[in-house]
């Protein structure tokens, strides 16, 4: 492995200024009601960035009630779609004018690489939004064939309120992968980013306001899942949830909208997605698309594919020039070009991400790389790869959510099969092969929400993405998730001396 960059200095890195630290409710940055603050930390060195307003229930009613004006007696849900659509393109113009900061400062709170963020992470906002708002304007029902003498069709409508919980690996995309369908829908939101990655979202509310949402229409509250979170989760008069994180917490959200109001929830949970390699693949092709698999984002990624089964007859070869490429993996600071993995987000996902590397050379795991920190500051862990790892070993049935990878070896098809679906997630899963039958058998019985072929990790907008299992339900991404914000409205009414029915 390489030594770490020398850092962002040599790099003629200058830390963007933080603009925005408070709540962002009906159309104002405000203190929380609270006064309290909390930390928000660099990955790089654990110091402080600086302190953000820390909303709580007191916080959230407020945010609510601004959302609920504004969509019961506001503007916003009133416009034509067309209306909604140009202010929409405006939003992402600013977002694209300030590509540069925006970037440097998603890249300073949750250490990630400063060239890999912008070409996609700020890339997919833009085009996120620019999606969504062609889409405004093409939303409608349908016209129903009745059996009797009626007249029969539906209505589209916004589902109301939503609450937004978005986590912190990917806070710009995830943002505005909920933001926009639901904004394109005449949704009016509360907004709550992961606690460890406030500071785009608090500037992206300020620039849709600057484009022209109405006041109400995106509140921002940053805080803890266990306070701001909960009371989101817990309103009475929210609407729908919509939330991206671990499915402990999922199912703690599903909870508190069941005893409250039985609001509608989406979920997009955890993974430990398979990625399953056939003899006859080409083994360089492989080792790339395996590596780039789990490593990307240092591991952070729901649909890290964490699980490489290797056919039998290049289980050998794989490893080989796994550990090989692996020795030009780059660690460091992820301000500097030449890094390839930069610090875990904080403190308590660095230890935790330890503590499995610690039980995967227990339970016998064969250690090919990597396996402890890689720096005395900072939050940053050599890319790990275990080989030799069996099925009901830790490493390969929990969510780790960091740069490790387990490597197993499989015989026949079905067998991989079997083993590629015993999990309780269905995220996502690869396949690598050349071999069209393979393909079709195998992503026909893989049960996961998304499966890519001979690549990984490919998203678009376009493309509608979520899990099922214990990695959740319901759709982000595509014309999918604008429904997810719809209500389907049936009319009927009677029809006389109609000459047709």
């Amino acid at each position: 492995m390489d030594q770490e960059s020398k850092g962002a200095a040599e790099n003629g890195f200058k830390r963007p200024e933080i603009k925005f630290t408070q709540l962002f409710i009906n159309g104002s940055f405000v203190d929380s009601i609270s006064g309290k603050k909390f930390e928000t930390r660099d990955p790089r060195t654990g110091e402080v960035l600086v302190s953000v307003a820390e909303g709580d229930k007191a916080d959230v009613d407020l945010a609510v009630s601004a959302a609920r004006q504004a969509f019961d007696h506001g503007k916003w849900p009133r416009m034509s779609g067309s209306d909604r659509a140009r202010i929409m393109m405006r939003f992402a113009d600013f977002v694209e004018e300030r590509l540069d900061e925006l970037t440097e400062l998603e890249c300073l709170d949750a250490g990630k690489l400063l060239f890999l963020t912008k070409i996609i992470d700020l890339d997919s906002a833009i085009r996120t939004l620019r999606y969504y708002a062609g889409a405004a304007d093409k939303i409608h029902g349908e016209t129903l064939k009745m059996s009797s003498e009626m007249h029969g069709y539906t209505l589209k409508e916004p589902i109301g309120v939503v609450g937004h919980i978005i986590p912190w690996n990917f806070p710009t995309i995830m943002f505005f992968t909920k933001v926009a369908p639901a904004l394109a829908a005449g949704c009016t939101m509360v907004v709550k980013p992961a606690e460890q990655t406030p500071l785009t979202a608090l500037y992206y509310a300020y620039l849709a306001h600057k484009a022209g949402i109405p006041e109400g229409v995106i509140n921002v509250i940053t805080g803890f899942g266990t306070t701001a979170g909960a009371a989101i989760a817990s309103h009475m008069d929210i609407d729908m949830v919509s939330f991206t994180g671990s499915t402990a917490v999922g199912r703690l959200i599903t909870e508190a909208a069941a005893k409250s109001n039985l609001k509608s929830v989406s979920l997009e949970l955890g993974g430990k997605s398979p990625l399953i390699i056939f003899d006859d693949a080409d083994v360089d092709k492989a080792v790339d698309i395996a590596r780039d698999a789990t490593f990307f984002n240092k591991g952070e990624a729901c649909i890290a594919a964490s699980r490489i089964f290797v056919q039998v007859g290049i289980y050998d070869q794989f490893v080989e020039k796994l550990a090989e490429t692996m020795k030009s993996w780059v660690v460091g600071d992820p301000f500097d070009p030449r890094v390839h993995q930069g610090p875990q987000v904080d403190e308590a996902q660095y230890e935790k991400i330890l503590q499995y590397i610690e039980h995967g050379k227990r339970e016998g795991a064969t250690l090919l790389t990597g396996g402890k920190p890689y720096s005395k500051t900072g939050y940053y862990i050599e890319p790990t790869v275990f080989t030799d790892v069996k099925d009901d070993m830790l490493i390969a049935k929990d969510e780790i959510f960091g740069p490790v990878m387990s490597v197993l070896k499989f015989k026949t098809m079905e067998e991989a099969i079997e083993r590629a679906n015993d999990t309780k997630y269905g995220l996502a899963a690869g396949v690598i092969t050349k071999d069209l039958n393979t393909v079709n058998r195998l992503t026909r019985s893989i049960r996961a929400g998304l499966i890519w072929v001979n690549c990984y990790m490919q998203m678009d907008v376009d493309c509608p993405f979520g899990g099922l299992k214990m990695s959740g339900h319901g759709k982000d991404s595509g014309l999918d998730a604008l429904h997810k914000y719809m209500l389907v409205k049936s009319v009927v009414m009677p029809i006389y001396n109609s000459p047709w029915l």
